[in-house]
């Protein structure tokens, strides 16, 4: 029998509350062994993953059996922020009102605390997100230079991406890979983690020599550590 992707299910914190609706994902992985859950902060769901023999009912009873924790993480996730005119959307750690003008040239315009967008109201949100992705790797770029010049290192290439459980990653092949969401970020956390990938090109490891080196590089690191934890999350709900 085949069941949705993607569900609103009504669970009950506790046998003496009434049921609360929560939005669930469900999804089969031939790698798990056991059924599992994870808050997706990006999705601001529930997921369920189920190993490809185990039917859907052990999910259930999951997370019925937790439905209080689920409840209570889910609840507490950053509002969705979407990306239309009169919202507002961080840029380098500033909020930004989003600004529509339809008839002013080219796509986006960052000003002093405004994102001017031209163009039909229904292409706002795309032509925003375009602009964070050309700034975030204009950014990151930017920021990626001094890093590998004080280490005698040079990418490959500098690529953009949309993950939602890693702000950077170092390929084997010396690619470097970012979240375009960095760009809404504070610039200083956004050069912790470019200063931490471009370190993998001479360390693919996270020694003490590694930890050393980006420290080195980052005395802010612990710092922008902390503002991501507390604030990354926040930054997968722009939409």
């Amino acid at each position: 029998m085949e069941w949705p992707e993607s569900e609103t299910i009504a669970l009950r914190p506790d046998p003496l509350l009434p049921e609360a609706p929560c939005p669930v994902r469900w999804r089969r992985s031939a790698r798990a062994r056991r059924v599992s859950l994870r808050i997706c902060p990006a999705e601001g769901a529930v997921v369920v993953t189920l190993p490809m023999k185990v039917g859907r009912r052990h999910g259930l009873a999951l997370l019925t059996e937790h439905a209080g924790w689920v409840l209570q993480r889910v609840a507490a996730l950053a509002p969705e922020r979407k990306l239309v005119p009169g919202g507002m959307v961080p840029i380098g750690g500033v909020e930004h009102l989003i600004r529509h003008d339809p008839a002013r040239r080219g796509a986006a315009l960052l000003e002093e605390g405004v994102l001017v967008v031209s163009g039909q109201v229904e292409f706002v949100g795309r032509r925003v997100r375009d602009f964070l992705r050309a700034e975030a790797l204009r950014r990151i770029a930017q920021a990626a230079r001094p890093h590998a010049e004080a280490l005698d290192v040079a990418p490959r290439a500098i690529r953009l991406k949309d993950t939602k459980s890693r702000w950077g990653s170092c390929a084997p092949d010396r690619t470097l890979a970012f979240s375009w969401r960095l760009v809404m970020a504070p610039g200083w956390v956004l050069d912790y983690v470019v200063a931490h990938e471009v370190a993998h090109l001479r360390e693919m490891n996270h020694s003490a020599r590694f930890w050393a080196m980006v420290e080195s590089r980052t005395p802010h690191r612990a710092a922008a550590s902390e503002w991501l934890r507390r604030n990354g999350a926040g930054l997968l709900r722009v939409t």
